[in-house]
């Protein structure tokens, strides 16, 4: 398993992948610690995940830096994610306790009920790449907190950071077990879920890996929650504060190098402020200078990947052979190169790549549209349903239209972002079950029902 740095192609590390006897090895330790886990006051789990998130903060550098120099994500916004993680941590260390309070229930022939929380156990956690730690943080500080304990199967070009994930939990002092790092191929996850004590399994990734999971988990009758693809609308009415509105977007579609599943992908723009939204779209595009991702003023790096720069590339050369107009061109990247520049495509049909599929990395998709119909009509015509970003200064208007837009979230003149007070999921092929809030926390939690008779 090899930790490559995407921006120079040098080989950082090599590592063995876990033998079948190390893998089981790391399941019964998992069990193992889950009976003692979960016996333990919630208020004493608690303390120790506040301790994960000191750990994080007295290491951000470190941290960030292993971030940006295996993935290519520039250093600022790497060292954001890890402050991020400890936030995640923080919160559930103070707000778990009250969210897995036993709830009371008075029944009508006055007998009395009440709603327990008990952890399942094991959770098996398949993790992407793009935010290689926060994505990992966002279950773990949940899951571990509540009682459960966690086995990661992370990204395979992210081994690095996979391991120094688990090295904040035993650095906080948890218990041995508790939260594992398996160094294995995608091959080996099938096996994982179906052994009899991992008892569910969370996927943050592709829609093709999604089905694939939700299949074998499925098989084993074991729950999952998915969080997928996304191609975000970010739609901007005539009303809105244009300048506002496109020096967000253009946040928004490069904010990780335009690597997320919440990234504004499709920006749906009434016919009435379209020109002026592209130019100081364009305009806020090209004021990111690239550079290394160990510097401090570089807006962007690179993409993970070789085969991810070329992929997306292909997505937009097959969208302007149908007619897609280029109002920023980019470049073709070099074979077994990174690199990537950023696009703004338009007048957009829906055979078109651009139009249908998400573009995962700094590619943007304008669309004019003559009025709010319209608008609603293109955003919701998509396979995914993650998060929306709606603009207008009518607080009627927007609270209208929010609802029928087709997607997990809604940020109302604001950029889509996960926080650990919100719940986070999608609708439709952006996946099902939701994270983070008091949603997170209860996913993988028996809602168990104890009658008093």
């Amino acid at each position: 398993m090899k930790s490559i740095n995407p921006y120079t192609g040098e080989l950082l590390e090599e590592f063995a992948e876990f033998t079948e006897k190390q893998v089981e090895s790391a399941i019964q330790s998992g069990q193992n610690a889950f009976f003692s886990w979960r016996e333990m006051p919630i208020s004493q789990r608690a303390e120790l995940m506040k301790k994960a998130g000191q750990v994080l903060r007295d290491n951000v550098n470190k941290y960030g830096e292993i971030i940006s120099l295996e993935m290519g994500k520039v250093i600022t916004e790497s060292r954001s994610e890890v402050e991020k993680c400890a936030w995640v941590c923080e919160y559930y260390a103070e707000k778990a306790a009250e969210m897995l309070a036993d709830a009371p229930i008075s029944l009508p022939d006055g007998k009395k009920a009440k709603v327990v929380y008990n952890p399942l156990g094991i959770v098996l956690a398949v993790m992407p790449w793009n935010f290689p730690f926060w994505q990992v943080f966002r279950f773990a500080a949940p899951n571990l907190t509540a009682g459960n304990v966690g086995l990661l199967k992370h990204a395979s070009n992210v081994p690095q950071c996979a391991l120094a994930i688990e090295e904040v939990f035993t650095k906080a002092g948890f218990p041995e077990g508790v939260f594992q790092t398996l160094l294995v191929g995608s091959d080996k996850v099938a096996n994982i879920i179906a052994h009899p004590d991992v008892k569910a399994a969370t996927l943050t990734g592709s829609e093709k890996a999604g089905q694939i999971i939700a299949a074998q988990a499925g098989e084993q009758i074991k729950k999952t929650v998915l969080e997928l693809g996304g191609s975000d609308p970010f739609i901007v009415l005539k009303d809105a504060d244009v300048k506002e509105a496109a020096k967000v977007a253009a946040k928004g579609r490069m904010i990780n190098f335009g690597q997320s599943c919440i990234a504004a992908k499709r920006f749906i723009i009434e016919e009435a402020i379209y020109d002026e939204f592209v130019i100081n779209f364009k305009s806020a595009i090209e004021s990111y200078s690239p550079g290394d991702p160990l510097d401090e003023n570089a807006g962007y790096a690179c993409m993970a990947r070789p085969d991810l720069a070329m992929e997306l590339y292909e997505q937009v050369e097959a969208s302007i052979q149908k007619g897609a107009e280029v109002i920023l061109e980019g470049i073709k990247p070099e074979e077994g190169k990174a690199f990537f520049k950023p696009y703004i495509l338009g007048n957009l049909s829906s055979e078109m790549p651009a139009y249908r599929e998400e573009l995962f990395g700094p590619v943007a998709s304008v669309f004019k549209v003559k009025d709010e119909t319209e608008a609603i009509a293109i955003a919701n015509d998509s396979d995914f349903g993650l998060g929306a970003s709606l603009w207008t200064k009518d607080p009627e208007k927007a609270d209208q239209l929010s609802r029928k837009i087709e997607s997990g979230a809604v940020f109302i003149n604001s950029m889509v972002a996960s926080n650990p007070y919100l719940p986070f999921g999608g609708i439709k092929k952006s996946g099902y079950g939701r994270e983070l809030a008091e949603n997170g926390i209860k996913e993988f939690m028996n809602v168990k029902t104890v009658y008093i008779g």
